[in-house]
């Protein structure tokens, strides 16, 4: 934790989640991001390659319960090739993500992480939901980097709310287990919740701060219709820049991302995010005929453009900012001997 952010109190960091001092808050955010990673924003191209889950969560499009979603698998071929597009394009890490989909066993995602690190010099994390830590470890001896598994909340009863298919604890324990294997691990939670506030919001910051984190992802709750959430309000675009800029206090050395979720509730904020502690951007680099079928919520994955035009595209918004956009693979600077 920084030795800055032990002058707040309890109170004080409450009141800065209130929006009560954005100058010292932003202010103080970037001057560490700053100090820690210069001006390099990492580039991290997020690889959609199913949207089939089997989870049903309350805030989720790709619940198992829509039936509205356009579902789609993509081939082991298919992944291999739109890695080394990004390859071809500089990206230094790449994020297989999908729904919790057991179509793909864990012999098939190890044949694909095998093949990636065989044929690239690139970081590879594994967003993939609740997978036995067998398949984890056997991922591991392969080659995969990192691995992020959200919580969503640090209240095991509102966990068990939104959330189907495990438990607080078990979710916790795979977190924990996945740093023991040697991943960079990440974590996060989605701020404004239905229910939740302020002083949630610091309790979930807290508690992400405690587990000592690689990487970090907030972003605002957008209710996404076809969801038994969906007609709720969304989660404030400030309290999110701001629990952002607070984790950068709180975690120096993490990596946080700026969210496309920012975006999705008010264009351009993702980019104005780098200047508030963030230092991680996470574009979707799935196929532009598959991209906006990966509907989390309203807003993500708009994008129609090429995955080259589209990577173009953010890289000249980072310049624009003032940032310098890295093909390196960003490791985490909790492990400077990297």
């Amino acid at each position: 934790m920084s030795n800055k952010a032990s002058l707040f109190s309890n109170d004080h960091l409450l009141s800065l989640l209130r929006g009560e001092d954005d100058d010292l808050l932003f202010g103080l955010a970037d001057e560490i991001r700053k100090k820690e990673f210069g001006n390099e924003v990492y580039i991290r191209g997020i690889l959609e390659f199913s949207n089939h889950c089997n989870k049903n969560c309350l805030y989720c499009g790709l619940r198992v319960s829509n039936r509205s979603i356009r579902r789609y698998r993509m081939t082991e071929d298919e992944i291999l090739a739109c890695v080394e597009l990004l390859a071809a394009e500089q990206v230094g890490t790449v994020v297989l993500q999908s729904g919790d989909d057991f179509n793909y066993s864990g012999a098939c995602i190890g044949r694909i992480v095998d093949e990636v690190k065989k044929r690239h010099d690139i970081a590879l994390t594994l967003s993939l939901g609740d997978r036995n830590l067998s398949d984890y470890s056997y991922w591991r001896k392969y080659g995969a980097d990192r691995c992020l598994v959200k919580i969503e909340t640090s209240s095991p009863t509102e966990y068990n709310r939104f959330r189907s298919g495990e438990t607080f604890a078990s979710r916790l324990e795979r977190v924990k287990e996945l740093k023991e294997m040697g991943y960079e691990t990440g974590s996060g939670v989605i701020i404004g919740l239905p229910g939740s506030g302020v002083r949630r919001t610091l309790q979930d910051l807290m508690f992400l701060t405690e587990l000592k984190l690689d990487m970090i992802a907030v972003g605002p709750f957008i209710p996404h219709p076809d969801t038994p959430l969906g007609d709720e309000g969304p989660g404030g675009v400030d309290l999110s820049l701001r629990s952002s800029a607070l984790l950068r206090i709180l975690n120096p050395e993490a990596n946080i991302p700026a969210t496309s979720a920012l975006d999705a509730l008010s264009p351009g904020t993702r980019i104005k995010a780098l200047g508030k502690g963030c230092n991680v951007v996470m574009p979707s680099v799935t196929p532009e005929k598959l991209r906006d079928s990966y509907f989390i919520y309203p807003g993500k994955n708009c994008s129609e453009t090429t995955v080259p035009a589209f990577l173009d595209k953010i890289r000249q918004d980072i310049a624009k900012a003032g940032f310098t956009p890295s093909p390196s693979k960003g490791y985490s600077h909790r492990r400077k001997n990297v």
